[in-house]
């Protein structure tokens, strides 16, 4: 994947983050962004003391349901993925309690009712598994019938979200 530019900072370099896929880092030039969450769920989490974090887009709320796939693609699921992803922001030293969460995601975009209410089982599995290990979650944008990209510039901790319809800016550096 080619980093791009960003209007963040003239150096700035973006890292694209795909379903299924994670980003961590500590490089302050660096825009991390993932896209196209629908019933998917990306979870951002940023340490502001040392400009450090990562997006998670995970796109199913249970590795069970596939063994073989989640150990060759574990961040594709809500159990395996939230739990590599901690690891990988514990390589770069980030304080535990200085993490700041955004979840966004979890929305039902078949354009009528979802006998399986992915979107809503991945977000509960997320919310879950980030209460039950002790970590507060900031802003939520979950649900809804809309898809959303979400960008998180390290040099700031700034999350910008995406719909459709609005951008909206949130600090996850405070």
């Amino acid at each position: 994947m080619a980093p791009t530019a960003s209007a963040a900072s003239p150096f700035a370099q973006r890292v694209i983050i795909g379903v299924g896929d994670m980003a961590v880092s500590n490089n302050a030039e660096l825009v991390l962004s993932t896209y196209a969450l629908g019933s998917c769920i990306g979870v951002v989490a940023f340490d502001a003391g040392i400009r450090a974090g990562g997006i998670l887009h995970l796109m199913l709320p249970d590795s069970a349901i596939a063994p073989d796939r989640a150990a060759k693609q574990p961040a594709l699921f809500a159990d395996t993925g939230l739990a590599m992803f901690f690891r990988s922001l514990g390589g770069l030293y980030v304080e535990r309690a200085s993490l700041r969460f955004m979840v966004a995601g979890g929305a039902s975009v078949l354009g009528g009712p979802d006998p399986y209410r992915i979107g809503e089982r991945n977000t509960r599995a997320t919310l879950d598994y980030l209460e039950k290990n002790g970590y507060t979650v900031r802003n939520v944008a979950v649900g809804g019938g809309v898809n959303r990209a979400l960008h998180l510039e390290l040099a700031t901790g700034t999350v910008t979200l995406k719909t459709p319809l609005e951008e909206s800016h949130f600090s996850l550096a405070d």
